[in-house]
């Protein structure tokens, strides 16, 4: 095998190939454990609060994995890294499986989201090294390639669910899946990155570009995080959707996020990433609006598309910037930037929540649409000398 896949040069459209592939195997590990989260509620009688309180392991281990995930790459190179940790996601998402009771359960989600957040970073420096190899954006696509597979994995979870497989059953088979994709994938990635031989200390201070990227991240994140925990809540209470439509702007939402990251790449060469932010954050905040001043089913789902296309370069093109620092290593970068940005998707459902209790849905997805402007006006204070300088290849 090894004879077989010396004769293929190692392009960069190879390496592109190789990222996009483990941008995917991730996708699918992630979203096959969302897609039986109903199941598992089911098999260990877990109520709605119970259930609540245990989803809240997953972001604490990716805080958990923040801190370890930059020098990881600094000290070991994101090849290693990044194939180590997909492999150790995937037996953790069988242990998930074999968690009969949430004292398996919980301790299982940390650790997971903390190789999640590992194999995160890995593999966005893996794209930061071809997208400097092809002169121009193309991070966008790899996010895009994330999305779809949690189509992919989204139908293979309702097929499982259907013919009544467990989902042990259903995460070893994609583990196995999973470790085909690393070992195809292994050879053709990016031996190593440049500037690994800089600061490899444990945490690296982001100067203030880097702080303003992840900012703008992080306003971003919570529109996401709330459209992600709480469009079926709106569709329902606001919207008064019928039971058959509940799930009917979430999946909108989802449809134009994934399209979106396929387009956000040539926009943005084409428009620059400052004006490609600014009409993101425009969009997420006319989407939201439309949903609230409009609360009915077509307009919301309207709205809901907006949304979907407004939030899904914004993350994508700020790790892209994030990559090119040459304060940094791309490793530190990306954690760094990470790092400020994740902190939005934690903050966002339970700002909803909390602005519900007080007043209205509606009103809290009013300050989400606020949140999206500040998207807009944030990259405004992103100076010239802040913006990355790209790296040659």
């Amino acid at each position: 095998m090894s004879e077989i896949a010396l004769t293929i040069p190692l392009t960069k459209r190879i390496h592109r190939v190789a990222v996009g592939c483990l941008f995917f195997v991730m996708g699918l590990c992630f979203s096959s454990w969302a897609s039986r989260i109903p199941s598992i509620q089911h098999s260990l009688g877990l109520t709605d609060a119970a259930l609540g309180a245990v989803l809240f392991a997953l972001p604490i281990g990716s805080l958990l994995g923040l801190p370890f995930s930059g020098w990881l790459v600094n000290r070991f190179g994101s090849k290693r890294i990044v194939a180590n940790a997909i492999l150790l996601y995937s037996v953790l998402l069988v242990l998930i499986g074999l968690s009969d009771n949430i004292y398996l359960l919980v301790p299982s989600l940390v650790l997971f989201g903390m190789a999640g957040n590992i194999a995160n970073i890995a593999v966005n420096t893996q794209a930061v090294g071809v997208e400097a190899k092809y002169g121009r954006n193309i991070m966008a696509s790899f996010h895009g390639i994330w999305s779809l597979a949690g189509f992919t994995a989204a139908g293979i979870g309702a097929f499982m669910i259907g013919k009544s497989i467990i989902p042990l059953h259903h995460f070893l088979v994609i583990m196995a899946l999973i470790l085909c994709g690393v070992a195809a994938s292994f050879h053709y990635l990016l031996p190593h990155e440049e500037h690994t031989e800089q600061n490899k200390s444990f945490f690296i201070k982001p100067d203030k570009g880097l702080m303003k990227l992840g900012l703008i991240g992080f306003f971003c994140m919570i529109c996401e995080g709330a459209m992600f925990d709480w469009s079926g809540i709106y569709f329902q209470k606001v919207v008064h959707a019928s039971q058959q439509w509940v799930g009917a702007g979430y999946t909108a939402f989802m449809c134009t996020m994934a399209t979106g990251r396929f387009m956000a790449d040539w926009v943005s060469s084409r428009a620059g990433f400052k004006n490609t932010i600014r009409i993101s954050g425009t969009l997420i905040a006319t989407g939201l609006m439309v949903a609230v001043l409009f609360p009915y089913t077509l307009t919301a789902i309207i709205g809901f598309l907006i949304v979907g296309f407004g939030v899904s370069s914004v993350v994508p093109l700020v790790y892209s910037e994030a990559g090119k620092s040459t304060s940094s290593t791309p490793g530190n970068a990306l954690a760094s930037v990470s790092s400020i940005a994740f902190l939005g998707f934690l903050v966002g459902p339970p700002l909803i929540g909390m602005v519900a209790g007080i007043s209205s849905l509606r009103i809290s997805f009013t300050i989400i649409a606020l949140f999206g402007m500040t998207v807009v006006v944030m990259v405004g204070y992103l100076k010239k000398d802040e913006q990355m300088p790209r790296r040659s290849s």
